[in-house]
């Protein structure tokens, strides 16, 4: 009865005239980053974070969680219609809903998308809600050991999941945690790695971190590429501009494809640094293996559609998950809406929810009032938001560089966060440009202090002594796992290495 009381109040937060329009303006941005060529979710969202600093923290978390819940379907449009995936989570919907599109089902298609998101979203919400608090409750007896060790799980998880090669991987990673040890240390009070320079000694905002890596960093990227972007097939004919829903019988017949696909989110989604890409193509191959039509899957039948989009929306309820009861960020997007926290004064964990149940409960509202509002604006705002294909991509890229630093200017009112932000971009696009992942980097920036924080307070409390992680039994088997996800893909490269070619099969001599 006290999770429906909150969770009223936290509707009753959203339903002010303010807030109210700053969730409509969180879900039609987030349509539209996610729409845009050269675009993506992440990025949007850290675009919009800066401008966030002078709100008041309840409409900071409902604008950028709008963005997250709408930025989630939008891509599944033009992926539909143009083979062109607005996110990397709505690759899988190219094999069957453009395949779709081509044979004059893209109405069916994009119905089947909508209401896959819709019943995946709302489950995965209804999880959240019903999880989140007894995973605090049992973090609250965490100590500093437990703390450290959830880090450092977050951290390794990302390093895991990141793909590629895990030694670039953990490069970025070290990279991350080293700007984050910049400045002066909060418990002995040493200045590091300063040099003599004032703006140094309060440290590197994470804020800039991410704005140069992510938004400077993609347009330079998209820059050196001269802003190649395909085509848009048949982007005139305006009867693909429709959305037909599925009916009730043939939504039931899904059921078991929807069971999988949400139950594959929920779970990935809940996994530091998953998100909903890794999702996505999870529960696709799931359903190729296991489901009742799994052979067809790539030929433009629903079931691929279903399973990837309700598993890519359900990932956000399963995200929020680590990160309010743990503040450890399930997602890139929610690593983004951790940020708003700390920059507001709050973090997210188990005390959260003692301290600032309201905040819980204004997100965990917004997700179910987004949801519902993502389908709205999906079903009736299509062909405006498709329109948006027509702008040059070199035009939209300068915008993303004027709300960079307009954004970064915005926050503290100081030209040095310009340069810096300029210095950062530099380094996204020579990741990019040599296959080493962002992610790692912009998370140690991030989870590098409170790591640090519970590291220190443990030697101090147990006198230096490291092996307290491993013999306290929850932070050893959290160690554990985090060991284990680092050593797995080596192990899984090393076994396929050595595993011996198979055998040419010998050839039959023909009968005379």
């Amino acid at each position: 009865m006290d999770v429906l009381i909150n969770l009223l109040g936290g509707l009753a937060t959203i339903f002010t005239p303010f807030n109210l329009l700053v969730m409509v303006i969180g879900l039609v941005l987030g349509m539209l980053v996610a729409v845009l060529p050269g675009l993506t979710l992440v990025m949007g969202v850290v675009l919009a974070l800066p401008f966030t600093y002078k709100m008041g923290v309840a409409p900071a978390l409902i604008l950028l969680t709008a963005m997250y819940v709408s930025g989630t379907y939008a891509g599944a449009m033009t992926a539909i219609l143009f083979r062109i995936p607005g996110e990397p989570m709505d690759v899988p919907l190219l094999w069957d809903g453009y395949a779709m599109t081509r044979r004059g089902e893209a109405a069916k298609a994009l119905g089947w998308s909508l209401s896959s998101a819709l019943i995946g979203g709302l489950v995965s919400a209804v999880i959240m809600v019903a999880l989140a608090k007894p995973v605090a409750l049992i973090a609250l007896k965490f100590s500093s050991p437990e703390f450290f060790a959830v880090v450092f799980f977050g951290l390794a998880s990302v390093v895991a999941l990141s793909g590629g090669s895990v030694v670039n991987s953990l490069i970025s990673l070290c990279l991350g945690l080293f700007l984050a040890t910049v400045g002066v240390e909060s418990i002995y009070g040493a200045e590091r790695f300063s040099f003599n320079q004032p703006f140094l000694l309060d440290g590197i905002e994470f804020l800039l971190v991410m704005v140069g890596a992510y938004g400077i960093g993609e347009v330079m990227t998209r820059l050196n590429t001269g802003f190649k972007s395909e085509a848009a097939a048949d982007a005139g004919d305006p009867s693909r501009f429709k959305t037909a829903l599925p009916s009730l019988k043939e939504t039931l017949r899904m059921k078991y494809t929807l069971l999988r696909g949400t139950l594959t989110g929920i779970i990935v989604g809940i996994v530091p640094g998953a998100g909903a890409t890794v999702s996505a193509f999870v529960a696709y191959g799931i359903e190729s293996q296991y489901g009742k039509n799994g052979k067809a899957l790539g030929t433009g039948v629903p079931e691929g559609i279903v399973v990837a989009k309700s598993a890519a929306t359900a990932s956000v309820g399963g995200a929020l998950v680590p990160l309010l009861a743990m503040g450890i960020p399930g997602s890139g997007a929610t690593a983004i809406i951790l940020a708003a926290f700390l920059l507001h004064g709050i973090q997210p964990g188990p005390q959260v929810f003692v301290n600032s149940p309201d905040l819980v409960y204004t997100v965990f509202a917004s997700v179910f009032v987004a949801l519902i509002g993502m389908c709205v604006l999906g079903y009736f705002a299509i062909k405006p938001l498709c329109k948006v294909l027509d702008a040059p991509e070199a035009i939209v890229s300068a915008f993303v560089v004027l709300f960079c630093f307009v954004g970064a200017f915005a926050a503290r009112n100081s030209l040095t966060d310009l340069y810096v932000i300029s210095a950062f971009g530099v380094v996204g696009f020579l990741f990019e440009r040599f296959k080493f992942p962002i992610a790692p980097l912009v998370l140690g920036s991030i989870l590098g202090p409170l790591a640090e924080s519970n590291f220190m307070t443990t030697m101090v409390s147990y006198d230096n002594d490291w092996t307290v992680f491993f013999t306290r039994p929850i932070s050893a088997v959290i160690m554990a796992l985090s060991f284990f996800g680092l050593a797995y893909p080596v192990l899984r490269s090393a076994l396929h290495r050595w595993r011996p070619p198979p055998k040419p099969q010998e050839s039959k001599p023909a009968r005379p």
